[in-house]
């Protein structure tokens, strides 16, 4: 291995540095005893002890910003340096100090990601990636099919970790669009033992009490435990919309050798809360209206009828046995349940879009939509693979061959109203001074339980000769959404990637990388046959940079990302689709993350994001920079502070008005002990209002207000 890659595993470095001191150490007795034969009395060196670094784990706890390695990639622990892909790792140790609420919050400072696309939203995370939104994953899992009514929110004190890999990712995970895959990393049992127990009180009155406790339950390390719980009380930004939840995740490691281990996850989670999305038309938000600008704590649905509830549960394990040094065999399996109750009458943008169709001269009072969906979801997913390491002649080869399976079934019920003014019976509200007028809500009707069934195999070498990377490989798929009453739709695809990178002995590995994607469509032609998935491929080219030390990791890519097989109207019959569409994105992106002095860490990236206008607009340029530094003390114990600045460009979706840009400072205080941890999160601290996308249909959406929290932490 060259030295540019030494750091990987330090092990054998500190070993070689044992080994040195140990023979200056035995030399220097020797001549010490040689030219002291005349001295009746000896004297005994004190032992040099040389502890090494460890190689740090995909899956486990992080010491700072710089995380050297993931398993989202490729599917089995391999450095970033050797990885040719874009691939970002927000550490839990980042999470807690930008002071992240929600996923959409620890994803503010990472690469490509663009946060806030539907600005500040109880219901769901939402983020692009390179113009498309990403597949989520939990511990190598999908989280859900559809939309975000399928699954609840994941709370970010039970991650170790979110990884980001950037660009079609279909080769590994099956069907998926072509922004990629955001991977959450749950919070894993620890030899080492950790307990910590926090408070924590903040802006719209948030009280929150948490725990993570860890360690080996018995003396020999082949039982270890985890517990994190957390309990919350907090309304939002907008009124009568709440934000509580309580969160238990349990987790158990049984290791009965060196070689087999067996670890169970489980999940229980509720959340009540409501929707902060009130689809505001752009007059009043983004344009003039008479009245004035709508205020961002506006609520115009009914208090009584509206709502966002859901419940989470699941169980499942990862097993790992290794028969040798060279080959290990594992499986990932999770099953989990989802319920959502989802009741809203929020602002009808769209039938004069941006404008108020039931009072267009006035501009104060208006129409609402009613829309209520409760909806059960349970999904079984499993993921196995073989592992093997072996050479031919000079090539060294690091083989997956894997199978993954999952099944979805999803039962909804659901409600729908009009505005009274488009053959509804909703009243009209007057959103300058709401007054929320008595409604009789819509009766909820059956839907034809959809059941999803997907499989695949996929094969992938990792091979390197020399200072040359390569890494090849092929999967199957076959997808099928089977609904009740109707008829089965099933698509097949082959994906493939392929990527080549060169590590020069200074640490710098340039690489050219291809892959690609496919994304089932439901529907069929006029003639009936069912549509084919869209298809997208992606050369990335990029530059990667990692300091001997581990201390300075840079990543740099350019990209051309085409898709095709997207549904357009049929110039023959408008009222028809046919699959003809296209679309071509491409961009830049660059990411630096630094320990630059013992004292000072600092994160920076910047992306320019060229999206095709048949797709949702996001801004062309968007920067963020977040520092660290320790006053005083050391080993992040005594006190720190940090700042960041996050910048979004202004952009237009279609014919929407232009969405301004915006530069958001965020800051961070903490005093740290051994046994204590204070501080003061602020984000958006100079509470700026702004709007976060207006987009073609009709409607803008706020981002987030300034939110302030102080919390303490006691770790005993």
């Amino acid at each position: 291995m060259s030295s540019s890659h030494y750091c990987a595993d330090k092990a054998s470095v500190c070993r070689l540095s044992a080994f040195t001191l140990a023979l200056l150490s035995l030399g220097s007795t020797a001549w010490a005893q040689t030219t002291n034969n005349a001295v009746t009395q000896t004297r005994t060196l004190t032992p040099i002890v040389v502890q090494g670094q460890d190689a740090q784990s995909p899956l486990g706890p992080v010491d700072g910003y710089i995380a050297t390695r993931s398993i989202s990639a490729t599917k089995t622990d391999t450095p970033l340096i050797e990885t040719p892909q874009s691939v970002t790792v927000v550490t839990q140790e980042q999470i807690e100090d930008t002071g992240a609420q929600s996923l959409q919050d620890a994803l503010n400072y990472a690469a490509g990601v663009r946060t806030e696309a539907y600005g500040v939203d109880s219901r769901s995370d939402n983020f692009r990636i390179r113009g498309a939104s990403p597949s989520i994953y939990l511990d190598g899992l999908r989280t859900n099919y559809n939309y975000y009514t399928s699954t609840t929110r994941t709370e970010p004190y039970t991650l170790e970790r979110v990884e980001v890999l950037r660009g079609p990712s279909s080769m590994l995970y099956g069907q998926g669009s072509t922004a990629g895959v955001i991977n959450m990393v749950s919070k894993r049992p620890q030899e080492e033992a950790h307990h910590e127990i926090g408070i924590s009180y903040g802006s719209h009155n948030r009280r929150q009490i948490q725990a993570d406790l860890t360690g080996a339950i018995d003396e020999d390390g082949k039982w270890l435990y985890r517990l994190v719980a957390l309990k919350r009380k907090s309304n939002t930004q907008v009124d009568y919309v709440r934000d509580d939840r309580w969160v238990l995740a349990p987790s158990l490691t049984w290791r009965p050798s060196a070689s087999t281990s067996l670890t169970l996850l489980a999940l229980l989670q509720e959340d009540k809360s409501g929707s902060t999305s009130q689809f505001f038309p752009w007059e009043g938000v983004a344009t003039y209206n008479p009245n004035g600008q709508l205020p961002t704590n506006r609520f115009i649905g009914d208090p009584d009828w509206d709502r966002y509830n859901s419940k989470r549960r699941a169980i499942g394990w990862e097993f790992e046995h290794k028969f040798n040094d060279n080959w290990t065999v594992r499986q990932n399996t999770r099953f989990s349940k989802n319920e959502v109750d989802y009741r809203s009458l929020y602002g009808d943008s769209f039938t004069l879009p941006g404008g108020w169709a039931g009072d267009p001269i006035n501009k104060r009072m208006l129409g609402r939509i009613a829309y209520g969906s409760i909806k059960n979801v349970f999904m079984a997913s499993a993921d196995q693979h073989l592992e093997g390491k072996f050479d031919t002649g000079a090539l060294k080869h690091h083989v997956l061959l894997g199978f993954d399976a999952t099944y979805g079934r999803e039962e909804e019920r659901s409600a729908y109203d009009a505005p009274n003014y488009n053959g509804g019976t909703v009243p009209l509200i007057d959103a300058y001074n709401p007054v929320y007028p008595a409604y009789t809500p819509p009766s909820f009707s059956e839907l034809p339980t959809i059941r999803q069934r997907d499989i695949g195999f996929y094969v992938q070498d990792q091979m390197r000769y020399q200072n040359w990377i390569f890494v090849a490989g092929l999967r199957y798929d076959r997808s099928t959404n089977a609904p009740d009453g109707g008829q089965d739709q099933t698509s097949t695809a082959w994906t493939n990637r392929f990527g080549i990178m060169y590590a020069f002995e200074n640490g710098v590995s340039p690489y050219v990388s291809y892959s690609e994607s496919f994304t089932p469509v439901l529907g069929r032609t006029s003639a009936g046959s069912p549509y084919v998935p869209l298809r997208g491929k992606q050369i990335e080219a990029g530059l990667k940079y990692e300091s001997f030390d581990g201390n300075i990791l840079v990543n740099t890519a350019v990209y051309n990302l085409k898709e095709e097989n997207r549904l357009v109207s049929d110039p023959a019959n408008p009222t028809q689709n046919i699959q003809a569409g296209k679309t071509t994105n491409r961009g830049f992106e660059i990411e630096v993350k630094a320990k630059v002095t013992r004292k000072l860490n600092v994160l920076a990236n910047y992306n320019y994001t060229d999206v095709d206008e048949q797709l949702e607009a996001l801004p062309r340029h968007q920067a963020a920079l977040w520092g660290k530094y320790q006053i005083t003390g050391e080993e992040q114990n005594g006190l720190s502070a940090g700042a960041g600045v996050r910048w979004f460009g202004a952009f237009t979706d279609g014919n929407a008005p232009r969405t301004p840009s915006v530069t958001l400072v965020d800051a961070m205080i903490a005093y740290e002990t051994p046994d204590w941890r204070l501080a003061l999160n602020a984000n958006n601290i100079f509470d700026k209002v702004y709007v976060s996308t207006c987009l073609s249909r009709g409607d803008c959406w706020y981002g987030a207000r300034r939110s302030i929290v102080a919390s303490a932490t006691y770790k005993f």
